[in-house]
Order: structure tokens, then sequence, then C-alpha cells
């Protein structure tokens, strides 16, 4: 049984996809198993990862029809037989240390779960040559080449996730801001899987790592905050902005908020669901209003309204916190 298995859904990324297995070959932690899983790919994607495979039998291929990211997360999870679990997207790559870090850190704390961070540097240095019309795709981050004594490298560990984790994107009054783990991608930690095993990603939804981190966190997970740009992610250099598009990025906040406000409401404690709510639930739903700009149609109107309305008939807009009542109004407002 591999100590680390990385799990590295594919789909159409064959550009990227040998940066993203070799950033995984070079690790200087070896006790690893990579689960490549071909969501039915139209490109070479399945074929370079058999390639892998072929020469190093860490790399572990399966292919299967397509079924989207979520999909293709749940079934590396059933492949995943590592005591940890982590994700990779396969156009982005990480640091060759990121495993050597977090498994070093899990053992040292007994962690259930070790939080690190993206490189915030390369992300926007892409952004700019690609407008300059300049090459992005052979762009080296700085911090590849740096090598961090792991004894010497500062870390948080809590047992109360909630002082934490958070959406919010401004963060200056907040004591612990140096350490907040924020945002809900699922690709910037490691997870015992013993911890994570039972929760799936929700199938044809976008944003599905909202849910799913909602309801890791509610297990009250010991975690270990590592903060180092371990993680180096490629931006979507599409800026079209379709209706449709965006009706379904919409309504899949709202099936997001509606699972996990329905696992809270049963399961969590006052402390949880006012943590929750208060640094997560309500930024997205602003997401989710936001998105209506873009909604022209009169049919996807109704639409989107009727996902507001089923929110407020849950309940899921009461008891709001006062720094939202504002946004609860226009709701109100969208909706009547």
């Amino acid at each position: 049984m591999p100590k680390i298995s990385i799990i590295i859904p594919m789909y159409g990324v064959e550009k990227y996809l040998r940066r993203c297995l070799d950033s995984v070959l070079n690790q200087t932690f070896t006790d690893w198993t990579a689960i490549c899983v071909d969501d039915g790919s139209p490109d070479r994607s399945g074929q370079i990862a058999e390639e892998y495979a072929a020469r190093d039998k860490r790399f572990i291929v399966v292919h299967k029809e397509n079924g989207g990211l979520s999909d293709a997360r749940n079934v590396g999870m059933q492949h995943a037989m590592g005591r940890y679990i982590m994700f990779l997207d396969s156009d982005d790559f990480i640091h060759p240390q990121t495993m050597e870090i977090a498994f070093k850190m899990a053992m040292r704390d007994k962690s259930d779960i070790v939080a690190f961070t993206y490189d915030r540097i390369y992300r926007p240095r892409l952004m700019v040559l690609h407008k300059l019309g300049m090459d992005t795709d052979n762009v080296v981050p700085w911090g590849m080449r740096r090598r961090y004594n792991i004894e010497k490298i500062e870390t948080v560990v809590t047992d109360d996730i909630w002082q934490y984790a958070t959406e919010r994107v401004h963060n200056a009054g907040n004591k612990n801001r140096k350490w907040l783990i924020k945002h809900c991608q699922v690709w910037k930690n490691m997870y015992r899987r013993d911890l994570i095993a039972d929760v799936p990603f929700i199938r044809g939804i976008l944003f599905e790592d909202f849910p799913w981190w909602s309801l890791v966190m509610l297990k009250s997970p010991r975690v270990t905050i590592v903060n180092l740009p371990l993680y180096y992610y490629i931006p979507n250099f599409g800026g079209i902005v379709l209706s449709a598009k965006q009706l379904r990025i919409m309504q899949s906040l709202c099936v997001g908020i509606k699972v996990a406000y329905q696992e809270y409401m049963s399961r969590a404690d006052d402390y949880q669901m006012a943590m929750w709510q208060e640094q997560f639930m309500w930024y997205f739903i602003n997401s989710a209003l936001k998105k209506t700009r873009y909604i022209k149609s009169d049919d996807e109107k109704r639409v989107a309204r009727t996902e507001f309305l089923n929110l407020k008939k849950m309940g899921v807009l009461d008891n709001v916190p006062n720094e939202w009542y504002g946004l609860r109004n226009k709701i109100y407002e969208y909706i009547k």
C-alpha cells in the first residue's frame, strides 16, 4: 500500500499533461501512486498517461466514458489505496517537495489534512504574458527552483478548522490571516484517505469543490497549515461570458448550497453552522446572484428565479448575519 495516492483527472489536456506527470515523477518523496483517470478524453491524454505507466508502475491509468470532473475524481478514489490522498488537475503541476513536506507534517502532527497554498505570482505572471501575446507554455515558476529545509518550515496545527478556513478574500482584521485556508479548491491539501472516503463529489455540477470541502470540514479534522506555495495552476485565458453557461454555474452553486445546507442542518452543531454560513455559504449565494446579471433569455431568468425561490423555501436565507442583510434583500427583490 503506497503512502500517498494522487488522483489526476484527464480531459483534453495533452498540451500540459507531460509537465503535470513529470512534476509527480520528480517528487523527492517516492512512495506514491498516481491514479490517472482518462475521462473519455478526445485527444491523446490517455495514450500519454499509458506511456508513463509503461515506464513506471506507480502510474495507474483508468479509462472511462466522459462523466465530468466530479465523476473522474470519484472513480479515482475507488482506485486509490494510499494512506493519504492528493488531487492534481492535469493542466497544473506541483513543487518537487510537495509530497515530502505534506507527508512529513502529517506524520509529525498526526493530522487528517495538510493544507498548503498555490503560487500567487505565477498565475498573474502568465496572465500578463498572455495579454502581451508572449509564450506562456514554457514559463517555469521561480518557486520551482527553491528547496525547503523541512525542519525549518513554520506551521500551525489546529483542531478547529473553522478558525482558519474561509472564503473571504479580504481578511485584514483576522488575527490568523497569515495562516488562513482560503477558498475551497481540493488540490491545495493532502487528506487522510479514511477522512474523505465516504464523501463523493457531486456529479454533473461546476464548482463541485465547495460542497465537498464543506462536508469534509464538518468532520472537524485536525489540520497542519503549511503556508508555502507548492501548487502551480494554469489560468483560463478564455474570457467568453455566455448566458447559458452563467445559468449552469448559478445552478451548480445553488445545488452545492442546498446539499451542504441539508447536511449542516442535520449534523452540525451551532458553532459549525454559524461559521460555515458566515465564512462560506453567503459568499457562494452572493456569487450565484452575481451570475444573474449575465442571464439574458426570459426562460433562463425564470429558471434562475426558481433556484433562489427554492433556497428561500428551504430556509437557507433565514438567520442571515448582519453583513448579509443587503444581499438577502436583493434576492427577495429578484424573486418577487
